[in-house]
């Protein structure tokens, strides 16, 4: 994140102000002493174009082509499932996997919960699979490269 605002020339508060949150919050974002919600990671990439997956240095890659703003829910939920079904993971594995209760990961599967962006980094980094195709905001890559 820091790398990013100050090759914009940008001070933390001006980015802050961007995603509607406090100095002190993004501060703790950015200097990882804090998480940051999934909704403001999203945000952030949607301000600066770019990828989730370079966020979680999983690729090089600093935005793809036919990103899409925001994210999808509907989409999130259902490519949660169908990972973990490719996987064959149950739900009570996956809860073993991230540490929470399965059921839990069942309310993220549902859609009845958003999945934190720690939660999502750790699935992402275990099936090696892309978060902004976990998220809706591209249709490929599906998988990243080990």
């Amino acid at each position: 994140m820091k790398y990013i605002r100050e090759e914009r020339e940008l001070k933390q508060k001006d980015v802050a102000k961007m995603l509607n949150i406090s100095l002190g919050t993004y501060a703790m974002n950015e200097t990882a002493h804090d998480t940051i919600t999934l909704k403001n990671l999203i945000k952030f990439c949607d301000i600066f174009n770019v990828s989730v997956d370079y966020m979680f240095e999983f690729t090089n890659t600093y935005n793809y082509k036919n990103t899409k703003n925001g994210f999808d829910k509907n989409i999130l939920r259902k490519r949660l499932k169908e990972c973990r079904l490719e996987n064959n993971y149950t739900q009570i594995m996956m809860g073993n996997l991230l540490n929470i209760d399965h059921s839990v990961w069942c309310r993220y599967e549902l859609g009845t919960t958003t999945i934190t962006s720690t939660f999502l980094y750790y699935f992402c980094r275990e099936f090696h699979i892309s978060a902004d195709y976990l998220l809706g905001k591209i249709d490929n890559p599906k998988y990243l490269k080990n």
